[in-house]
């Protein structure tokens, strides 16, 4: 049942009530991390329907992600809320254009591609350009930037020159592969993703009578996650709105992090200047995280540089204190990954669940090192990415028993009746021992767990409504929490939190990652996802970083730049490495002999000064020489394209034996070391011989 107007207003804080009970029109909430954002704009929501402002079903709610938009239906659901739209930008613009499709082209709705990377290919062999997986995964990066830009085939060349943006090749090559993608794309009645807002956004610009009808429909808009908005994200929300200001948008320009997908924190920054009535709420109380916790992540962001007025936000820790953040420096990638299995099994001794740890990391490729170290300890683990939880087999087992069950609805309650299904499925009383079998048990488990929580907010809950929940949560892959370690990339732990978080690999070249070095908005960005991760943490945070990949292996890694002033001064880590940054010298690299700062950009790539000796494996430079030549032939690019003649230079003195030591080098970033890192590294390994 919903509550009253006033009874919605009950446990906020002053500024979450003063953002849930402003008037109808714009309202912009500055929400920082662990500020309770989703709180406010659900009750907000409610408040607004509560007091006869909208219906429920004039309502549409924006988020990025199908887990916030999952996580925004049930904190509805619990305030009584129903009839409420909350998806991500692209599902609502797929329903939409759905409906819209047959008045607008008069014929049924094409197919969604599932991966663009087949008809890249083909718009690739189309412009006579190199098929190889690497190559097409960067153009289909590229295409889909460009659309999210609202930039066409023929702008392409220009705008990648304006924004001085690096492209995978010449932009006129990416410009061509974008336009016979775009060709053979339409030729074969698909749509992408980006197409859904495009076409939504076409049918409500230009056709007036699915505009009107759309309008009448939804009255009032909620954009979580503003910071993150795209131009083409921004011009469908225009085209929903239409000229109206019933709109509230929430986000935190401290947390962008996804500049590189077309992202910008621009239209949160500018809000009040396109609705100079707006409300504007600031929300810094923060509880979610300890203050010893917010205290480093406000140091953090404290030290970024040029931030706007609009970010300056100042987290104001709420929860009772806790431990001190954990700072450790490690000789090598194994020994910091077993001690973190070993820091993880203690807290899971003490009393912590495995689902409220995470081990968070830049690259993905960090992840091999601790799945090791944690299967060596028998601690279960998740790898965020991974197999999704709906395909899992035991899964769809299930929720196919659960299908037939609902057809004949049980007498038992909710919780009893799903309890006796999933036990014809595997779902045994106790767990088993461990391995496969106990990851099977725990997914199944998780399922029990969902119905609780339907049970706990849905007076009388069916079996039926408790399937079409878990439909909607499989359409929207919102899966339920099951029992393990997370693992996952910064990037991907966005909008999540846990009792313990674990950031590792902290280490210059990984954080910030080495192609961000000398863009000081790249590295900038690099710095907020660090204070992302930061903020996911609830209790424990441990920071640490390893100086070599190998044990044996050379020493020649130093902690990341965004570390120095945290570290307490009595902690052994504190001390000043031999090429600490300076506070006007901090993006500079230095010699990795001599540790003197490095002049210029040749020496920067070499990774030393001129007066220090040269150890050239000239036979390894013609080998790798020998190598790129061939390589330019077979992708038909200039030499200069796979390497320049300096950071073959650079390879053939730093002989790097990994993939990290590749990065290391000014120059070659993730992106190469995908594409040709293997091949070098096996030339480095044979020698000059």
């Amino acid at each position: 049942m919903t509550k009253s107007p006033t009874g919605l207003l009950d446990g906020l804080d002053p500024e979450q009530r003063a953002a849930a009970a402003a008037p109808r029109g714009p309202v912009c909430v500055l929400a920082g991390a662990g500020t309770g954002k989703t709180r406010t704009i659900t009750h907000r929501i409610a408040h607004l329907i509560a007091s006869g402002h909208v219906s429920a079903g004039q309502v549409l709610a924006v988020t990025f992600t199908a887990r916030a938009a999952g996580e925004m239906r049930t904190r509805l659901r619990a305030l009584g809320v129903e009839g409420a739209q909350a998806l991500t930008f692209h599902a609502a613009a797929r329903r939409q254009l759905r409906y819209f499709w047959p008045r607008v082209v008069g014929d049924r709705m094409w197919d969604l591609l599932d991966g663009k990377l087949r008809l890249v290919a083909q718009a690739a062999q189309r412009s006579r350009i190199s098929s190889d997986a690497e190559i097409l995964r960067d153009l289909a990066g590229e295409i889909e930037w460009a659309k999210a830009s609202l930039i066409s085939p023929d702008d392409y060349p220009a705008q990648v020159a304006r924004l001085q943006r690096d492209t995978p090749m010449q932009a006129a090559q990416v410009a061509e592969v974008y336009r016979q993608y775009e060709e053979v794309k339409n030729t074969a009645r698909m749509l992408d993703f980006d197409d859904l807002l495009l076409h939504t956004t076409a049918a409500l610009e230009e056709h007036a009578d699915v505009a009107r009808e759309f309008r009448d429909r939804y009255r009032c808009f909620v954009v979580d996650e503003y910071q993150d908005v795209t131009p083409l994200q921004q011009r469908l929300l225009d085209a929903w709105l239409g000229g109206r200001d019933d709109i509230t948008v929430v986000g935190d320009a401290n947390q962008t992090i996804y500049s590189f997908g077309g992202a910008s924190p621009r239209p949160l920054l500018d809000f009040t200047r396109r609705f100079p009535e707006a409300t504007v709420v600031r929300l810094e109380r923060d509880y979610r995280s300890t203050p010893q916790v917010v205290e480093l992540a406000n140091k953090v962001i404290g030290a970024a540089r040029g931030r706007p007025a609009g970010s300056r936000l100042k987290l104001v820790g709420q929860r009772p204190p806790g431990p001190e953040p954990r700072f450790a420096e490690f000789e090598d990638e194994p020994t910091e990954a077993g001690a973190v299995a070993g820091r993880v099994r203690q807290l899971l001794d003490g009393g912590v669940p495995a689902s409220e740890i995470a081990i968070l990391y830049r690259v993905n490729a960090q992840s091999e090192v601790y799945e090791q170290a944690l299967t060596d300890l028998q601690i279960p683990y998740l790898v965020r990415g991974g197999e999704r939880f709906f395909e899992r087999r035991e899964i769809r087992q299930a929720m196919a028993a659960l299908r037939t069950a609902s057809a004949d609805p049980p007498s038992a309650e909710l919780v009893p009746a799903v309890r006796a299904v999933l036990a014809r499925v595997g779902l045994t009383e106790q767990p088993p021992a461990g391995g496969a079998a106990k990851e099977r048990w725990d997914a199944l488990l998780a399922l029990v767990e969902l119905a609780e929580e339907l049970a706990s907010t849905v007076e009388g809950a069916s079996m039926g409504r408790y399937v079409a929940e878990l439909e909607q949560r499989a359409a929207a892959q919102h899966p339920p929490t099951v029992e393990g370690v997370t693992l996952a990339s910064l990037h991907a732990a966005k909008g999540l939190e846990w009792d313990a978080v674990f950031l590792v690999g902290l280490a210059e070249g990984t954080m910030p990652i080495q192609h961000a070095d000398g863009d000081e908005a790249a590295v900038e960005e690099e710095r907020r996802l660090f204070y992302v991760g930061v903020t996911r943490a609830r209790e424990h945070l441990w920071l640490s970083w390893s100086l070599s990949r190998h044990p044996g292996g050379r020493r020649h890694r130093r902690r990341s730049r965004f570390l120095y002033g945290l570290i307490p001064d009595e902690h052994p880590a504190a001390r000043v490495p031999r090429r600490q940054p300076t506070r006007d010298s901090r993006a500079k690299p230095c010699c990795r002999i001599c540790g003197e700062q490095l002049a210029n950009t040749l020496e920067i790539k070499l990774g030393r000064c001129a007066r220090c000796p040269s150890d050239l494996d000239e036979g390894l430079l013609d080998r790798l020489k020998e190598w790129r030549a061939e390589r330019a032939r077979e992708l038909k690019v200039p030499p200069f394209v796979v390497f320049t003649d300096a950071t073959l230079i650079a390879i053939a003195e730093q002989r790097p034996d990994d993939a990290r030591g590749l990065v290391a080098i000014s120059g070659i970033g993730p992106t190469k070391v995908q594409r040709f890192g293997d091949e070098v590294l096996t030339v480095v390994r044979e020698g000059g011989a």
